[in-house]
């Protein structure tokens, strides 16, 4: 008996409810069992201190965890809304790609193919919103250009804005959407979008504006600093084809980009997908670009392929093959995890997922009620404060590193002349340590007495970028800010731990050449908010090549902050 259009229809949704029904369990075992990555943890912190804005991005992902951790105080309940809004996406990819008669089977083959698409199906970083609004942004926008109405208008503003509070890379698919379809300035309802989107985006500017911007000076300035590395280049291609299948990523690609433009809704597809990846490409000349980072091309991606199979091309038998075997790999690898099978969690990519909170207790049990330094990033003292509830981890944002939200948030102010203990990875003469083994290896501890920081001090420049000979000398106009709501000095006088303003010569990782500012810098003193200049002639290295420059304030035994911008400094 032929089958009729509408029993077909009933088991096209009965197949796509199934798949979404196994999505959502794997999804929510993974966010169970699995520990926390260190951005999540890190994240979780911006869920305890809720603001508009933060150094690193928008405040979407502190929602999306404050929503989740107030029903399970654990990474389930941290997890929460993004395994149920991974669900709502793909849910919504098929209602969009339904109007094109796209076939249930080769929707889940090519979805559940996707490794991106699992990774953010339970991880909750500031992708996990991004991938949910775009998503949802599709999906109105299609309706949108079928009817004029002010409705969806509406609903698209506020789905911008949710984009725009999600990550900064919301911007290229509002610019390349635009590119692909300028008709849209003619329609009066269109104007409504962009004008109630930036509306609502106004706290979170207004946030940039009192904290000095600065997500635009790390985004654009900081790091934009490194010198090219072709290796960025290069290995951005292998990491998108990962990205979209281990297996089957490059037949994606290629299926996507071979389909036929026949409305607007598959040009603004293409535009956004061909101009996400030639974004980050070329932002391979600036430095190492993430393969997640392109996230919200891997929705369009997905789509256009899909689309394409209903343009007259069948899909080889082998291909569908394939991507079974690519989803059996996905999905075993998954399973080892939440069954953590021993040399899967050993591996170097999964090892940082366990062994954590048996790693903080160990910390803890020494630091007692205590705040608890880390020099080595804002990875260890987030899970730190994580897995013990606190927020008593502090991350020293050395001038090997860079900035954090944690020279933003008052923290700091809280260790001023505490006693606290400091975590250090290697031995460090100027103070007494004893050795902690942990979980993740051996950690040297001491304590220090009276502690005294300067991390959030702002040093700006006149310029930031100077060259000069081997022993030259550089005048800068330094303008020092107290961003503290207490007054300060820069004095010894009476103090335990010195302070020292250096400008340090950083290549990579490792300070080539420091100079100690004169004497004259100790006289000053400053009130809460309050700014002065200060003149710091700066001798250049006796070896030639090109630097990152670093005006740090250092109290020993903290090897000293990075306070200024970087200055690209090349001695020639």
């Amino acid at each position: 008996m032929t089958l009729t259009y509408p029993s077909k229809a009933a088991n096209q949704e009965k197949l796509i409810w199934f798949f979404l029904l196994g999505w959502t369990v794997l999804n929510a075992l993974q966010a169970y069992t699995l520990g926390l990555h260190s951005d999540e943890a890190y994240y979780w912190i911006y869920s305890r201190l809720l603001d508009w804005g933060y150094y690193d991005h928008p405040p979407m992902v502190a929602i999306f965890i404050r929503i989740g951790y107030s029903l399970f105080q654990n990474e389930f309940g941290l997890r929460l809304i993004t395994v149920i809004s991974s669900t709502l996406a793909m849910r919504l990819l098929w209602l969009i790609l339904r109007n094109y008669g796209v076939d249930a089977r080769q929707f889940i083959l090519v979805a559940g193919s996707m490794l991106i698409f699992h990774v953010y199906g339970f991880i909750t970083t500031p992708d996990a919103p991004l991938f949910f609004f775009t998503v949802l942004f599709y999906y109105l926008y299609q309706q949108y250009l079928k009817t004029d109405k002010w409705q969806l208008a509406l609903l698209l503003a506020l789905t911008l804005a949710c984009l725009l509070y999600s990550k900064y890379h919301a911007v290229l698919l509002i610019a390349f959407t635009l590119a692909a379809n300028i008709k849209l300035l003619t329609r009066k309802s269109f104007w409504l979008i962009p004008v109630l989107a930036t509306l609502l985006f106004i706290p979170h500017i207004y946030w940039q504006v009192i904290h000095d911007y600065p997500s635009v000076r790390y985004h654009l300035f900081e790091r934009s600093s490194e010198v090219y590395d072709f290796a960025h280049t290069y290995q951005f291609i292998p990491g998108q084809l990962l990205m979209a299948g281990p297996l089957v990523g490059w037949n994606l690609f290629y299926y996507a980009f071979k389909v036929r433009v026949k409305d607007a809704f598959i040009r603004t597809l293409l535009v956004n997908a061909i101009g996400t990846f030639v974004f980050f490409l070329i932002n391979t000349l600036k430095g190492n670009v993430q393969p997640h980072w392109t996230l919200i091309a891997f929705a369009p991606l997905s789509m256009l392929a899909l689309i394409y199979f209903t343009q007259g091309f069948k899909p080889p038998a082998w291909f569908n093959k394939l991507a079974v075997v690519n989803i059996v790999l996905i999905v075993l690898l998954r399973l080892s995890l939440i069954l953590q099978v021993p040399f899967i969690t050993k591996m170097g990519a999964f090892k940082s997922f366990f062994g954590y909170p048996e790693w903080a207790q160990k910390i803890k049990q020494r630091a007692g009620d205590s705040y608890v330094i880390f020099t080595a990033g804002f990875q260890e003292p987030s899970k730190y404060n994580f897995y013990t509830k606190s927020l008593k981890g502090f991350a020293y944002d050395t001038r090997y590193y860079r900035r954090t939200q944690f020279d933003i948030w008052p923290l700091e102010d809280s260790l001023q002349h505490k006693r606290i203990l400091l975590i250090l990875n290697g031995i460090d003469k100027n103070i007494e340590l004893t050795t902690l083994h942990t979980t993740h290896g051996r950690l040297y501890t001491g304590w220090i007495d009276d502690t005294r920081t300067y991390q959030k001090v702002d040093i700006q420049s006149n310029t930031y970028k100077a060259s000069a000979a081997p022993g030259q000398e550089t005048v800068f106009n330094l303008t020092i800010t107290n961003p503290y709501p207490y007054a300060i000095n820069f004095s010894n006088s009476g103090q335990s731990h010195e302070l020292i303003l250096g400008a340090a010569f950083i290549q990579g990782d490792t300070q080539v050449y420091a100079q100690r500012a004169p004497s004259t810098f100790y006289n000053i003193q400053l009130a809460p908010h309050q700014s002065t200049t200060y003149t710091f002639a700066v001798k250049a290295p006796m070896q030639k090549g090109h630097y990152d420059l670093i005006f740090s304030l250092r109290t020993r035994p903290f090897p000293g902050g990075r306070n200024s911008r970087i200055i690209n400094f090349t001695v020639q």
